[in-house]
C-alpha cells in the first residue's frame, strides 16, 4: 500500500509521552494529518526569522489564538509527508511536562480542528500507509510494555523486521508451490510433469519451521507477560524471608510470630531475564482472627490464579501433615516446586535434591544466608518453561501464534491430501488457507476488524 492510499481525511492528536503529576520534564503533543502544519502555525509563535522547514526544530511559545495568552515555552518539530512515522504531515509540540500545561496545549490543538487520537491510531496509520508491516507495528507496542531487558530485545528484533522476514520467507516458499500446483490444475497437459514428492517435502519443511515458531511462542509469552508465582507454606517457614531475598529489599515484615503476614503481598522483579510477580501469601492455618482469615482466603485464591506455586516447608522441623495438606491444595496444571528452607539449621546441603531419594523437597536453600537461591530460581524457571530463553531470537505473540498454528494445520491437511493421492486442486485448497494465515500475521491479508482489535490494545499517542 502506497503513501496516502488509506486516504485519511481527518487530523488526529494526542499526548505521546507518559505524563504523571510532578514527573517528567518534557511532554510531547503529536499531531498527524493534512491539517497538522496549519494547526501548528496557528498555535505556535516562533520569534525571529526561523524557517518552517521539514525536520527542523523551531523555538517559541504555544499561544491561545483567541486570547493571545502564552500557554507554554516549547519546541516545534515539523515532519512533512512522507518522511514521518505515519507518512502524513506530522507536528510535534515539545512542552514542559506535568499534567496541567500539556493538557491545555492538547485542548488548543483539538479546538483548532484536530480529533483526539484513538489508542494505537498513529501506528495504525503508519501500517495502512505502508510505513511498516503488522509485525513491526505490534513490536512497537511490545517495546513500550516490555517488563525486562530480554523482552525489550525480542521486541527490537521484531521492530527490525526479523519476524516479518522469517514469516515472509515461509509464505513465499508456499506461494511458489501453490503457483506450481495451480498451473497444473489449469494447464497440466502443456507443462512438464510435477514432482509431487518435491512439493510435499517443501510443504513438510515449512510445516516443521512453523511448528518450531509456535513452540517458541510460549517462551516469548513468558518474557512479555511474566509469571505469577505464589509462595505458600505454613506460618513461619520463611515465605516473607524468601520474598525479601529474591526482591533484594525488605518488602515483607519478618518475625518469629505465626500469622505476621495477614494479607497478600506482591513484589515485581526480574529473575534471569524473566519478569515475575511474587505473591507472599498469608500462612494457611486454622485461626479465629478475622483479619488473618481474610488473608488466608486471598492466599487460596492466589493459588488458583498463579502460574506456579513455590511450596515452602521447614527442613529443621521436617515434612508434616499440614505441609502435605497444602500440597494437595495446589490446582492441577499449576507448576509446583517444593522447596525446603532453613537448610543451615537442619545441617543439610543446599541445591537440587536428586530425584527418587524419597525426600519431599525438590530443592534445599536457606533464606537466612542466601545459600541455594540460584539453584531454586533456576529450577523454578526451568519447570515453567523459561529455563533457556537466550536462544530465542524472535517470538510470536498470541495472535501471531494462533495464525502460525492454523497455517501448520492447513499444511498438514494438504500433506494428507497428497498422501491419499488426491488431485492437485485438493492440495491447493489447504495450501491457500496456509498462505492466507501467514499473510494475516504480516498484514498482507487482514480484515479491518482484525486491525481494529490489534491496534486497540496500544496506548494512546502511539
Amino acid at each position: 500500500m502506497g503513501f496516502n492510499d488509506a486516504g485519511f481525511a481527518d487530523t488526529i492528536a494526542a499526548v505521546a509521552t507518559a505524563v504523571a503529576p510532578g514527573e517528567g520534564s518534557v511532554a510531547i503533543v503529536r499531531i498527524s494529518g493534512n491539517e497538522a502544519e496549519a494547526i501548528g502555525r496557528q498555535l505556535f509563535a516562533a520569534p525571529g526569522q526561523q524557517s518552517w522547514e521539514s525536520h527542523r526544530v523551531l523555538y517559541g511559545h504555544v499561544v491561545d489564538p483567541a486570547s493571545g495568552e502564552r500557554l507554554d515555552e516549547a519546541l516545534l518539530l515539523l515532519m512533512r509527508a512522507p518522511r514521518s512515522f505515519t507518512r502524513e504531515d506530522v507536528v510535534e509540540l515539545h512542552c514542559h511536562g506535568g499534567l496541567v500545561a500539556v493538557q491545555r496545549v492538547l485542548e488548543l490543538v483539538l479546538a483548532a480542528g484536530a480529533r483526539r487520537a484513538l489508542p494505537g491510531e498513529f501506528s495504525q496509520r503508519a501500517f495502512l500507509n505502508g510505513r511498516l508491516d503488522l509485525t513491526r507495528a505490534e513490536a512497537i507496542s511490545e517495546m513500550i510494555t516490555a517488563r525486562s531487558r530480554r523482552a525489550a530485545q525480542l521486541a527490537m528484533a521484531g521492530l527490525d523486521g526479523g519476524l516479518q522476514l522469517r514469516i515472509g520467507a515461509l509464505r513465499e516458499r508456499l506461494l511458489d508451490q501453490l503457483a506450481e500446483l495451480e498451473a497444473r490444475v489449469d494447464f497440466e497437459e502443456d507443462l512438464p510433469p510435477l514432482d509431487g514428492a518435491a512439493v510435499t517435502a517443501e510443504l513438510a519443511a515449512v510445516r516443521v519451521e512453523l511448528e518450531q515458531l509456535v513452540a517458541e511462542a510460549r517462551q516469548g509469552e513468558l518474557l512479555r507477560r511474566g509469571l505469577r508465582v505464589a509462595i505458600v507454606g505454613r506460618p513461619n517457614v520463611g515465605k516473607s524471608s524468601l520474598l525479601n531475598l529474591l526482591s533484594q529489599r525488605e518488602r515483607a515484615i519478618v518475625t518469629d510470630l505465626p500469622g505476621t503476614t495477614r494479607d497478600l503481598l506482591e513484589s515485581e522483579l526480574v529473575l534471569d531475564g524473566v519478569p515475575l510477580t511474587l505473591l507472599d501469601t498469608a500462612g494457611i492455618r486454622p485461626t479465629s482472627d478475622r483479619v488473618e482469615q481474610l488473608g488466608i482466603e486471598r492466599s487460596r485464591a492466589a493459588l488458583a490464579a498463579a502460574d506456579a506455586v513455590l511450596l515452602l516447608f521447614d527442613l529443621s522441623a521436617g515434612w508434616s501433615l499440614e505441609d502435605q495438606a497444602l500440597r494437595e491444595l495446589v490446582p492441577e496444571g499449576v507448576v509446583l516446586l517444593v522447596a525446603g528452607n532453613k537448610a543451615d539449621g537442619a545441617g543439610l546441603p543446599v541445591g537440587l535434591v536428586p530425584p527418587g531419594d524419597g525426600e519431599p523437597a525438590d530443592v534445599r536453600f536457606s533464606a537466612l544466608t542466601g545459600a541455594g537461591r540460584d539453584e531454586l530460581v533456576a529450577e523454578l524457571l526451568r519447570r515453567c518453561g523459561a529455563g533457556c530463553l537466550e536462544g530465542v531470537q524472535v517470538a510470536l505473540n498470541a495472535r501471531q501464534r494462533d495464525l502460525a498454528a492454523a497455517a501448520a494445520l492447513s499444511l498438514g491437511a494438504a500433506l494428507e491430501a497428497a498422501a491419499q493421492q488426491l488431485p492437485w486442486d485438493f492440495w491447493t485448497i489447504d495450501l491457500r488457507a496456509a498462505v492466507r494465515a501467514l499473510g494475516e500475521i504480516t498484514g498482507e491479508a487482514v480484515s479491518e476488524a482484525v486491525l481494529d482489535r490489534v491496534f486497540s490494545r496500544f496506548c494512546i499517542g502511539k
